[in-house]
């Protein structure tokens, strides 16, 4: 997730699903703020509480469904991986605007784009050109079923293509679960959860994640007092030398 300019990771684990977790979390949300948009794929098991996000979906998440039945469609499939080739060709090109030069980069480049295949896709069904229950039409039907959430990225400025970024941070995680064998309690994971949040949130804001440690072990008294003086991204700003008793 984002904070302003700065990224934070989060990582929780325990027996409810995501969408829980980061319902719970919204509501430390202060009062006033602008919805925030979730990332994610379409499954139930993601979404939070509506009201409380924008809800986007995964543009690379709803390519894969059209992706892996290539080689048994391949003239349709190749309909919809080069318009989704083109979008992500113009992210490359819009890669240094602002959020809201990207935003009107995409609309007047991959607007049109996403228009004619919204409309090829439409044209599948409405010709009977794509039996609605084979694999092909299950993969284009969540692609209707879901356009306005995979294309929030032509309405909201910042708003990602896809879920890439989280989904590597997790699976760097997953790695390590495993290669420890998992946790031993749920205490155990819940430190184990706060270690990794912060060595994760180090790493995506530049920060050497040991000597940020050293420095919170170091200072714990007055890491506690203030907080806010020991975040990853105003620990950088400040230099170790200022924080170090």
């Amino acid at each position: 997730m984002r904070a302003g300019t700065c990224k934070i990771a989060l990582y929780l684990s325990g027996r409810r699903h995501a969408g829980e977790n980061l319902a719970e979390l919204l509501t430390k949300r202060e009062e006033g703020l602008a919805r925030p948009i979730q990332m994610s794929d379409a499954l139930a098991a993601n979404t939070s509480v509506e009201k409380n996000v924008i809800r986007a979906y995964c543009l690379a998440h709803a390519r894969r469904k059209v992706f892996e039945l290539r080689e048994d469609y391949p003239a349709e499939c190749a309909v919809v991986l080069d318009a989704v080739g083109k979008v992500y060709g113009y992210e490359a090109e819009a890669a240094g605007m602002n959020d809201k030069q990207r935003l009107a980069y995409h609309q007047g480049k991959s607007g049109p784009v996403m228009k004619e295949l919204k409309r090829w896709i439409k044209t599948q069904f409405s010709d009977r050109k794509v039996e609605p229950n084979s694999n092909l039409g299950k993969a284009l039907q969540y692609w209707l079923s879901h356009w306005r959430e995979l294309t929030v990225w032509l309405r909201e400025p910042g708003a990602p293509l896809d879920n890439n970024e989280s989904e590597r941070a997790l699976k760097q995680f997953i790695l390590m679960r495993k290669n420890s064998m998992f946790f031993k309690t749920e205490h155990g994971a819940s430190v184990g959860d706060i270690l990794a949040s912060l060595i994760r949130t180090c790493r995506l804001n530049g920060v050497n994640a040991w000597d940020y440690l050293v420095t919170i072990i170091r200072n714990r008294k007055d890491a506690r007092s203030n907080p806010d003086l020991y975040l990853p991204w105003n620990y950088k700003r400040a230099g170790t030398e200022l924080l170090a008793a």
